[in-house]
C-alpha cells in the first residue's frame, strides 16, 4: 500500500508546531524565511535542526552565509509569520521592511519576539526535496517569557486555550 502524499502532509498538519523565522546575512544581502520544521537536537553540544526546502531562497542563503539566526514568534506576530512565507529574493540591508536588529554575532534577529538564538551551520544532510541544516548555537536570550507562542495546526494559526 502506497501512502498518498496529501494524507501524509495532513496527518503532520494535526502536530501543532510553533512557528519561527530564520534569517541570514550574506555580505549584506538578509533574507528571512518562514519554518515550523525546526527542532531541538543537542544540548552537549548545543545543537537544533531546521528543514529548509532545496528550492527556497533560503536555501542558497544559509549555504552561502554558513550562519543563521531563529526568531520564535508570539502570537501577536501572526503578520511577520505570513510575511516571510512568501518567497522573495534576499534584500540588501533590509528584512521586507519588518523591524530587526543584529545579534552579538552579527545575525539579523527580528524584533517583538519570545526568544532567539544564533546559529553556526554545523552540517547539511539531504531530507529528500528539503535539506536539514544542524545548527550550533552560539548564542540565545528569551526575551518575553509571558507572551503566548504562535502555534500553527492543521493548515491555520491557533491561540493556545
Amino acid at each position: 500500500m502506497s501512502l498518498d502524499p496529501r494524507v501524509y502532509r495532513d496527518i503532520w498538519g494535526a502536530f501543532a508546531t510553533g512557528v519561527t523565522v530564520v534569517t541570514t546575512d550574506c555580505e549584506g544581502w538578509l533574507h528571512g524565511m518562514t519554518a515550523n520544521g525546526v527542532a531541538s537536537v543537542s544540548l552537549d553540544p548545543l545543537l537544533m535542526l531546521v528543514c529548509v526546502a532545496k528550492s527556497a531562497h533560503c536555501h542558497s542563503q544559509l549555504s552561502q552565509a554558513g550562519r543563521f539566526g531563529l526568531s520564535l514568534l508570539g502570537e501577536d506576530q501572526e503578520d511577520l509569520s505570513n510575511l516571510f512565507a512568501k518567497g522573495a529574493d534576499p534584500e540588501e540591508g533590509a528584512l521586507r521592511g519588518a523591524s530587526f536588529h543584529a545579534g552579538p554575532n552579527g545575525t539579523p534577529l527580528l524584533d517583538g519576539c519570545l526568544a532567539h538564538l544564533e546559529c553556526n551551520v554545523k552540517e547539511v544532510l539531504s531530507g529528500g526535496d528539503h535539506d536539514i541544516f544542524i545548527g550550533e548555537a552560539l548564542d540565545g536570550k528569551i526575551l518575553d517569557s509571558e507572551k503566548p507562542p504562535l502555534v500553527f495546526f492543521r493548515g491555520g494559526y491557533r491561540k493556545l486555550a
